[in-house]
C-alpha cells in the first residue's frame, strides 16, 4: 500500500480532535459506573494479563486509535515481516526473529528450509549448553566449569542478561554466569578478580566479530588465561564464539565445534532467542530455554491471530501512541515489581529507542510527528523512594507501565508477606498518579490531621496532586522461563506496531554505527599521527 504520512490519516486527525478535549479526568473514568470502559481495556495473552483501565482514553478514544491501526497497516506490514519481506529496506534484510521460537508450525510463513537450519543451530547450541552442565565440557586441566564469562555488549549482553536474571530461580548455584559489556578495564577486572581460570569458560558474543569493545575485552580476558598458563590448544577449550561471522572468530582462534551462529535477519536486541541465548540456555538447561521460546511463540501466535480489538500488544503499542502523540509526553516509564526483573527496564530501552529512534519515515521524508519516546525506569519499589515524586508532583506528565508477578516463589518462610507488600504498593502507586488529591481534598485532610484553617491553607499547595498520570498494569501469573518469553515477545510486538504507525524503519540503526564509524577513524587518525612522530625522531 502506498505510504501516507501519519498527520495526513484521517483517524489521526480524529484523535486530535478528541485530544483537544475537553478530556475527563481518570478520577472521573475510574468512577463507580465504568464497567464497560473497565472491561473494554482489559487483555489476556500467552497468561499475561493487561489492565489499561488508568489510562486516560475513553471508548471514543480507543475506536479512533483501533481506526489509526487499520489506515496505518499494522495487520499487513505484520504479515510483510512474518512472511520474510525485507522490511528492513535500508539493509535490504528480512526481520525474522520471531522464526527462532516457531517451533510449532506445520508450513512456517518464513518457509520449512529457513526453520530447518534453525532447528539445527539450536540444537548445537542447546547440546553444548547441555555439556557445560553435565561436565562433559570440561576446562583444559579436566574441571568442570563452575563459571561462564559473556564478554559482548548491547543485544550481545542486555537479552541474556536480563533473561538470566529474571529466571534466576531456575539456576544452579555451581554455575554462575557473569557478563561484561563495558571495556572500561575496571568492569573485567572485577568479574575475573574471584574466578579460576581453569575453571572458567569465556563467551564472546559479536554479530560481526569487529565490535571493538568486545574485541578489547576479549583480547584482555585471554590475556588473563594466558597468564595462568592456557595457551595455545589449552585456551580453546576455554573459548566460545557465538557470531553471524564465523570466518572472522575463526581467523582469531576459535574453534568451529565451539562456535555458534546467527543470522543477518536477526538485529541484536532481538537476538536472545538466537545462539545469543547460549548463556542463559548453560545457566537454565535446554527444557528451561525451550520453555522460553515457547511462550514467545505463544505472544506470536495471539499477535498474529488475534482481531485488532482484542489484539494485546496493540493495544500496549495504540496506547502508547496516544500519550506520546496526542497526550504530549514524550517519555515512558517501565517499572517491574520483581527485583529479578532488575534489568529489565533497560532491555526495553534498547529494544524501543534503538528500534524508534528515527526522525524519517519510510520513504525519506521528514517526520513531524513524535517518534520513539524516551524509555526509562527500573524497579518500582526503588523508584518510589527517589523519581516517582517528580511523576507526582513534578512538571512532567510521564507514562507508566507497571509489571507485577501474581505469585511468588522464593524459599523464604515470610515470602508471601513480602509479595503482599510489593504488591499493595504497585497497586496504590497507579490509584495515587491516576487520581491525585484535589486541593479542596489536601485542605480537608489537614484539618482533619488538626492544623488549623490557616496552616492547612498555607500547606496544602505543597500537599496537592494533579493526578490524572495514565498507567497500565501487566501481569504475569509467576516468572517462569514461559510467561518471560511471553513478555519479551509482548514488548517486540509493541515496538513493531509503534514503527508502523509513525511510519518509520524500526530494524536498522545507523545512529549506533556512525558512532562506531568514529571511533574507527579516530583510531586510524592516531596511529598516522603517532607514525608521522616516529618518523620525526633523530634516528
Amino acid at each position: 500500500m502506498p505510504f501516507v504520512r501519519p498527520e495526513q490519516r484521517a483517524a489521526w486527525q480524529r484523535l486530535q480532535q478528541l485530544a483537544q478535549g475537553p478530556l475527563p479526568h481518570l478520577r472521573s473514568l475510574l468512577a463507580p459506573g465504568q464497567d464497560a470502559r473497565h472491561a473494554s481495556l482489559q487483555r489476556e495473552a500467552a497468561g499475561l494479563q493487561l489492565d489499561a483501565s488508568h489510562q486516560g482514553v475513553t471508548p471514543e478514544v480507543l475506536e479512533a486509535l483501533l481506526a489509526l491501526a487499520q489506515e496505518s497497516g499494522v495487520a499487513e506490514q505484520a504479515l510483510a515481516q512474518r512472511t520474510g519481506q525485507p522490511i528492513n529496506t535500508t539493509e535490504g534484510r528480512a526481520v525474522l526473529h520471531a522464526a527462532l521460537r516457531g517451533a510449532d508450525m506445520a508450513s512456517p510463513p518464513w518457509g520449512s528450509e529457513l526453520s530447518a537450519d534453525v532447528a539445527a543451530e539450536r540444537e548445537r547450541f542447546l547440546t553444548a549448553a547441555e555439556r557445560v552442565r553435565n561436565g562433559a565440557w570440561r576446562g583444559h586441566s579436566g574441571e568442570r566449569f563452575t563459571d561462564i564469562v559473556n564478554i559482548g555488549i548491547g543485544g550481545s549482553d542486555l537479552g541474556p542478561r536480563m533473561a538470566c536474571k529474571a529466571l534466576q530461580a531456575h539456576t544452579r548455584a555451581d554455575l554462575r554466569v557473569h557478563f561484561v559489556s563495558n571495556p572500561d578495564a575496571w568492569a573485567l577486572y572485577d568479574t575475573l578478580a574471584t574466578l579460576r581460570p581453569e575453571t572458567t569458560l569465556l563467551v564472546v558474543q559479536s554479530k560481526t566479530f569487529t565490535t571493538q569493545e568486545t574485541l578489547t575485552l576479549a583480547a584482555s580476558a585471554r590475556r588473563w588465561l594466558a597468564d595462568a598458563g592456557l595457551v595455545g590448544d589449552a585456551q580453546r577449550q576455554h573459548l566460545a564464539a557465538v557470531t553471524a561471522s564465523p570466518s572472522r572468530s575463526a581467523e582469531q582462534g576459535f574453534d568451529a565445534a565451539h562456535t555458534f551462529g546467527f543470522w543477518d535477519w536477526v538485529g541484536g536486541r532481538y537476538s536472545v532467542w538466537s545462539a545469543i541465548g547460549f548463556p542463559l540456555a548453560v545457566a537454565v538447561g535446554a527444557d528451561a530455554f525451550r520453555q522460553f521460546l515457547a511462550g514467545g511463540h505463544a505472544m506470536d501466535r495471539h499477535f498474529w491471530d488475534a482481531p485488532p480489538a482484542q489484539n494485546l500488544p496493540l493495544l500496549m503499542a495504540l496506547l502508547g501512541v496516544w500519550n506520546r502523540n496526542f497526550l504530549q509526553c514524550p517519555t515512558q516509564v517501565v517499572s517491574p515489581y520483581a527485583s529479578r526483573l532488575q534489568y529489565f527496564a533497560p532491555f526495553v530501552q534498547q529494544m524501543d529507542m534503538e528500534s524508534n529512534g528515527k526522525s524519517v519515515h519510510v520513504d525519506g521524508s521528514a517526520a513531524v510527528v513524535g517518534t520513539g519516546p524516551i524509555v526509562w525506569g527500573g524497579l518500582g519499589i526503588d523508584g518510589q523512594h527517589a523519581y516517582f515524586q517528580l511523576l507526582h508532583q513534578g512538571q512532567h506528565r510521564v507514562p507508566i507501565e507497571f509489571i507485577g508477578v501474581r505469585s511468588e516463589d522464593t524459599p523464604l518462610p515470610l515470602a508471601g508477606e513480602h509479595h503482599r507488600v510489593v504488591l499493595l504498593n504497585l497497586q496504590a502507586q497507579a490509584r495515587a498518579l491516576a487520581l491525585g488529591r484535589s486541593s479542596a481534598d489536601t485542605e480537608a485532610a489537614l484539618r482533619q490531621s488538626g492544623l488549623s484553617a490557616g496552616e492547612a491553607q498555607a500547606l496544602a499547595p505543597h500537599r496537592t496532586f494533579r493526578g490524572n498520570v495514565p498507567s497500565s498494569t501487566l501481569w504475569l501469573p509467576d516468572l517462569s522461563p514461559y510467561s518471560l518469553g511471553a513478555l519479551v515477545a509482548l514488548y517486540e510486538h509493541k515496538v513493531f506496531c509503534q514503527a508502523a504507525v509513525w511510519g518509520i524503519h524500526a530494524f536498522d540503526q545507523w545512529g549506533v554505527e556512525l558512532g562506531k564509524t568514529m571511533a574507527r577513524e579516530l583510531e586510524a587518525q592516531a596511529a598516522v599521527t603517532a607514525d608521522a612522530q616516529a618518523d620525526a625522531q633523530p634516528r
